[in-house]
């Protein structure tokens, strides 16, 4: 009861970091009980931990011995599985070098040892609490989705894409595409100077439990806890009366689109259409056709990529605008309930 009413006196600081190619997003959240006092973010020109980062995290910090910091995983050996079994895991991936958790005993998110170890010693003047999977992001953000009929997620971030498919709750597949290193597609991307009226043309992932931890990882115990998702329906969802054009926006046309900005919407184009024609073809995931794409959008995306998806897919597209520090800061309040 003491510890209660010490914590009383002080608000609670969340500090989330969303590290992307070359900079870094830091959000800051100030509570006092469960209302959200202050908020603030910042971006640094870096991916690495600066002064100029420690000395903004610091600043709020310093103010509450209650602070907890979050990161999200930007692991290139991350996925997740539809299935909590630890007998099953190994049909699907080899886990032995990962860290990985069962979610609502229905299926698995994994990430690399060594990379959660090269992530607390990178922020180790900070401290990392809890390290969130993308994966539990995205089914937080469309939990009021996710429940119903069959489609597939997608998480868009300027360097990763992670995708899923789930079925009334239940996830049927998953991907983690790194557009950094996948060479596959890089001879795929459109070349500056094709026409406009040039036709394309086009060719035809996881149930987590305990978490395997290695010696010198002893303080990475918080990841065994950090993914809860039972408690995920305490944040207020969507409305369920909103239409479909208040839920989702039409990505907007820039005024002026660079050759990169276009070769990268196609890019992501083609990893998508990879991996949904994985899942359609390999026999160890219960595939079924697809019509709905929900993409939560955290990078900004042009219509290039809804259109190469809805013309050449198929695929109905909607997509919602995210803030990628909120929903980690988000994540981190469940944890803490």
């Amino acid at each position: 009861m003491f510890t209660k009413l010490f914590e009383a006196l002080y608000n609670k600081v969340f500090v989330n970091i969303v590290v992307k190619r070359s900079s870094t997003d830091v959000y800051i959240e100030l509570c006092s009980k469960n209302d959200v006092i202050e908020s603030e973010q910042n971006s640094f020109d870096t991916s690495s931990l600066s002064d100029e980062i420690i000395n903004f995290i610091t600043s709020f910090t310093k103010e509450s011995p209650y602070y907890y910091i979050s990161i999200l995983d930007t692991s290139a050996e991350q996925g997740a599985f539809p299935t909590c079994s630890k007998n099953k895991l190994s049909y699907f991936y080899d886990v032995s070098a990962s860290e990985h958790k069962c979610v609502g005993d229905k299926w698995t998110f994994y990430t690399s040892k060594t990379d959660i170890y090269e992530i607390e010693k990178k922020y180790q003047k900070i401290g990392i609490d809890f390290i969130f999977s993308p994966f539990t992001l995205l089914s937080n953000f469309f939990k009021d989705k996710i429940s119903a009929n069959i489609a597939m997620y997608i998480l868009m971030q300027d360097s990763f894409i992670s995708l899923a498919v789930f079925e009334n709750g239940v996830l049927l597949y998953a991907e983690h595409l790194d557009m950094q290193t996948d060479g596959e597609n890089d001879d795929v991307l459109l070349s500056s100077d094709m026409s406009d009226d040039e036709e394309i043309s086009l060719e035809d992932g996881i149930d987590l439990e305990d978490v395997d931890v290695i010696d010198d990882m002893e303080d990475l115990d918080d990841f065994g806890d950090i993914e809860d998702l039972d408690s995920l329906e305490e944040i207020d969802e969507f409305s369920e009366h909103q239409d479909i054009e208040e839920e989702f926006y039409e990505a907007e046309d820039p005024i002026v689109e660079s050759d990169d900005d276009f070769n990268e919407d196609y890019q992501r184009f083609t990893l998508i259409q990879s991996a949904l024609g994985h899942y359609y073809n390999d026999d160890k995931y219960e595939s079924q056709f697809i019509e709905n794409v929900y993409i939560s959008d955290g990078v900004g995306i042009s219509n290039d990529l809804k259109r190469y998806l809805e013309e050449e897919m198929y695929l109905n597209v909607y997509i919602r605008h995210t803030e990628l520090g909120l929903e980690v800061s988000n994540l981190a309040k469940l944890e803490l309930n």
